[in-house]
């Protein structure tokens, strides 16, 4: 089996226990604390943010996990933590910029992810709402 293919499998395995501990947490959330917020979807944002920081830092060069880097970047930070919540990608990609001293395209990286993600999920909605009409 080739390296790609394992890291596809990692990935793969990885989403699987991401969405379902998704799952599993935002029922928990709701069910404690009721759908009139989002608590549930703020709470997963925030620790798969949190995970994928520690994941990001143990994972780079001269982390206490370089030696396992493919499979805590395959496994656990692509697969669970993208499973679990895309934010965190989202964030540990801001800290990047952020980090590099990179400010004009941290501020339009984040404008940006908002501001167009919110116009296409309206755009999807929107389209979603003409085929069913």
């Amino acid at each position: 089996m080739s390296e790609l293919t394992k890291q596809y499998l990692w990935v793969a395995l990885g989403s699987m226990i991401g969405g379902v501990t998704r799952f599993w947490v935002s029922g928990l959330v709701t069910e404690r604390l009721g759908k009139v917020f989002p608590w549930d979807i703020l709470l997963i944002n925030i620790t798969g943010s949190f995970v994928i920081g520690v994941l990001g830092a143990l994972t780079s060069a001269g982390g206490r996990l370089t030696d396992f880097r493919s499979f805590g970047v395959s496994f656990l930070m692509i697969g669970v933590c993208g499973g679990y919540t895309t934010f965190s990608s989202f964030s540990l990609g801001t800290l990047r910029l952020a980090r590099d001293g990179e400010w004009l395209y941290v501020g339009g990286y984040v404008t940006g992810s908002v501001v167009f993600c919110l116009v296409a999920v309206w755009l999807g909605w929107w389209l979603g709402q003409k085929i069913m009409s």
